[in-house]
């Protein structure tokens, strides 16, 4: 008989396993192998979890095709391997998620939790939700009272927003981290990483070379102009949220997307984003100007 829940252990890697000095009659469950018996519950420790992936609806997925390091077993464990940023927000911790019957199956991925209404406020983002509309007339009411359940159901339609428009981003081809699932108030998405294979450095943390700003330049003026496309503004883009990757620069932090015609505000973002970032690029000695980007996108954008 395999031990009970209690009694089973966990390697140091991770993995679940029973272990047992007799061997199950044959046809039977044989708990001296890799694999974990489908009727006895393992209780996993503290910064562990079970993957949710099989649980989740479809939408809550990434777009197909999906790449080759997502990890879809469905006894797969994510392990919390400690925080990559921290914000007024969000934080965003680093997960890794490997498969039990095949740990050769293991993918880093980059885990953003919004915070719940105790720890947050949308309260400043009113100008960026013009424009979006909640179908739930409830929830829409507690929105705009500002109620706990309002801030909570807030906290839920700004993960959504960022994972719809990382969805469709990452499908127009737009350099955005691949996103993997929405789960409630978290989204997993593709860890970035830069050509060492540690995660990337925002690109106010570089000191980039004259060539350098000159690719960059015209890599993050060619994703702006796809946005614009599109009739959309990321709204508060700097070189706080771009990342500089091996492949290269890569836009995060969308949640506050807005679309630049049905949004009142979307002119004014789409200029502000501009000046920001123009105003690095020539901080770092790449001529450049702000107002010239802003007309050049706008003509995209209408």
């Amino acid at each position: 008989m395999p031990r009970p829940a209690s009694e089973q252990t966990l390697p140091r890697n991770g993995i679940p396993l029973v272990q047992n000095e007799t061997r199950a009659p044959q046809g039977a469950f044989a708990p001296d192998t890799p694999l974990i018996d489908p009727f006895v519950p393992v209780d996993l420790p503290d910064g562990q979890r079970w993957s949710t992936w099989s649980s989740i609806e479809r939408l809550q997925r990434g777009p197909e095709p999906r790449p080759s390091w997502v990890v879809t077993h469905d006894e797969s464990i994510d392990t919390e391997l400690g925080v990559l940023k921290t914000g007024k927000e969000a934080d965003v911790f680093v997960i890794e998620r490997t498969a039990v019957c095949a740990p050769q199956c293991s993918t880093l991925m980059a885990a953003k939790r919004y915070r719940d209404a105790e720890h947050r406020s949308f309260r400043r983002h009113a100008g960026y939700t013009e424009g979006r509309r909640i179908k739930d007339t409830r929830e829409a009411r507690a929105v705009a009272t500002g109620t706990a359940f309002g801030k909570q159901v807030a906290a839920g339609v700004w993960a959504q927003a960022e994972w719809s428009a990382l969805v469709d981003l990452w499908t127009s081809g737009v350099p955005v981290p691949y996103p993997v699932q929405i789960d409630g108030r978290e989204i997993l998405m593709e860890l970035v990483v830069d050509a060492d294979g540690r995660p990337a450095p925002r690109l106010a943390a570089t000191r980039p070379t004259a060539e350098q700003l000159e690719v960059w330049f015209d890599q993050l003026r060619a994703a702006l102009i796809v946005l614009c496309g599109k009739g959309i503004v990321h709204g508060d883009l700097s070189a706080y949220n771009i990342l500089v990757a091996e492949s290269g620069l890569v836009l995060i932090d969308l949640p506050q997307i807005v679309d630049v015609i049905a949004n009142p505000n979307g002119v004014e973002f789409l200029h502000r984003d501009c000046v920001n970032v123009c105003t690095w690029f020539s901080s770092k000695g790449h001529a450049c100007d702000g107002d010239e980007l802003f007309a050049e996108l706008l003509g995209y954008a209408f």
